[in-house]
């Protein structure tokens, strides 16, 4: 799903234009927080406990009620607190027909019940459904959106893909899952976890959110959140994709450090971190050296300025939030040090709002959203630090692996191909963007080519074990 959105950013980019459409990022970024209050961490607790006992119907049914309550209760109140804010503040007026249906993400979202298919590890179902909403929605985008007046509706079209998702769920929830009513609800034995983990989730929307959001502040017109946007897509399409793979090993990590089985536990880590790697580390360098034909392959060749400065900026984040990410749920959770995350969660959120404001207001004044990506970066590279301090004795192996050597050395080989590509390779086409796009195919081909084979002859395990199953 993440990949398909890509299909109809560049398009979105063009007919919207820089200023609807950081419009619209800002807006996602201001409703993000409100999510979070809605979520109220349910997700991440609820997998870990429906783990526990999705084999016993009678606990099952009662912890399924008890989640989904809480999460009910918290969806309707964080509503109600952006109504509150958003009718009192006025500067926000412009705004408000965008961040309504924005809403709607979460408003429907406590339907979903995404955590407890999460929980009996149906992704093959959860994959196969997002493909065919994202489908219908992107068709859906491609026809009816044309001009930045289309905001309001391709707002729509985005939310649709959570109201899509919500029904089929209900509709499939009775195969996976017959639930009962409880005899009893027990709330309280939550309370200190959700405490915890809620703080958390405010501090990380905080933490992921603010520079958008600061950027929207420095620039009125909303023109350089577009361009951070641009800059962000390449970014967010890879942390999906890791983040998905990554939800994959939460139950059986969980289930291994339930179960004290150390050596499981500390193999699925480090298998983690090897897919990881393996897919962010050529991803850096291929973004880097080729960030000025991507960023005006996504926007076009009109507005969107700096864009390509952003994504040189930001592409260290793939890899800081993907161990990041993974030394949190798959190592934190289940232990239950939830703490530690949220300590190191709160010193990254004043890094970035106090690098992203110094950069962006003061040492790239010109150039605000790059001045926030850099500062978002430095912010994310201390926090992957203090994590590693914390958890080196778990997470040294998934670090330490020979095997990441051997992706580091083969990627080193992708910057001297890519550049001396893109400086010498002429593709001609019967447009600009036509000849940019052969030729980002054939760079992309070649590299690809080459660090599978050098991947290969180093002997990759993710690759030696594809070809051995091939």
């Amino acid at each position: 799903m993440t990949i398909l959105s890509f299909v109809t950013f560049p398009y979105v980019c063009r007919v919207l234009g820089d200023q609807a459409f950081g419009l619209y990022s800002w807006a996602v970024s201001f409703v993000y927080y409100f999510l979070v209050i809605a979520r109220i961490s349910i997700p991440n607790i609820a997998v870990r406990e429906i783990v526990k006992v999705k084999d016993d119907k009678e606990k099952l049914s009662q912890k399924t009620h008890e989640f989904f309550i809480i999460q009910a209760i918290a969806t309707i109140l964080s509503f109600g607190l952006l109504c509150v804010i958003f009718f009192s503040v006025q500067s926000f007026k412009d705004s408000q027909p965008i961040v309504f249906l924005l809403s709607l993400n979460f408003l429907t979202g406590v339907l979903s019940f995404e955590w407890l298919f999460t929980a009996f590890e149906k992704h093959t179902y959860m994959a196969v459904r997002s493909i065919i909403t994202a489908t219908i929605v992107d068709i859906l985008i491609f026809t009816f959106i044309r001009h930045p007046e289309h905001l309001p509706l391709y707002t729509f079209f985005c939310v649709l893909t959570t109201i899509l998702t919500v029904v089929v769920n209900l509709i499939y929830l009775p195969f996976v899952v017959k639930l009962s009513r409880p005899k009893e609800l027990n709330f309280k034995q939550y309370i200190p976890t959700i405490a915890i983990m809620f703080m958390i989730s405010v501090v990380a929307a905080v933490y992921d959110k603010t520079d958008t959001f600061i950027l929207g502040i420095i620039d009125k017109s909303k023109a350089s959140v577009g361009s951070y946007a641009v800059g962000m897509k390449g970014v967010e399409i890879v942390i999906g994709v890791i983040t998905a793979l990554s939800t994959v090993f939460i139950p059986r990590a969980t289930a291994y450090y339930e179960a004290k089985d150390a050596r499981q536990f500390k193999n699925i880590n480090i298998y983690a971190s090897n897919i990881a790697l393996f897919i962010v580390i050529p991803a850096i360098v291929l973004m880097i050296c080729l960030s000025k034909p991507l960023t005006m392959l996504i926007g076009g060749q009109k507005g969107y300025l700096n864009a390509n400065m952003v994504l040189i900026a930001l592409a260290s984040l793939m890899l800081t939030f993907s161990i990041c990410n993974i030394i949190y749920t798959q190592i934190l959770i289940p232990m239950k040090r939830e703490k530690t995350y949220l300590f190191t969660l709160i010193f990254g959120a004043i890094s970035n709002i106090g690098f992203s404001l110094f950069f962006g207001l003061v040492v790239f004044k010109n150039n605000p959203a790059f001045g926030v990506a850099l500062g978002t970066a430095i912010a994310d590279s201390l926090v992957l630090l203090i994590m590693l301090l914390l958890t080196w004795k778990h997470s040294k192996h998934m670090i330490l692996a020979k095997n990441n050597l051997v992706i580091l050395l083969i990627s080193s080989i992708l910057i001297v191909s890519t550049i001396l590509l893109n400086k010498y390779l002429v593709i001609n086409g019967k447009t600009v963007e036509e000849a940019t796009i052969l030729k980002l195919v054939v760079i992309l081909a070649i590299d690809a080519v080459i660090y599978l084979v050098g991947c290969f002859i180093a002997k990759e395990k993710l690759v030696r074990s594809f070809f051995k199953k091939a």
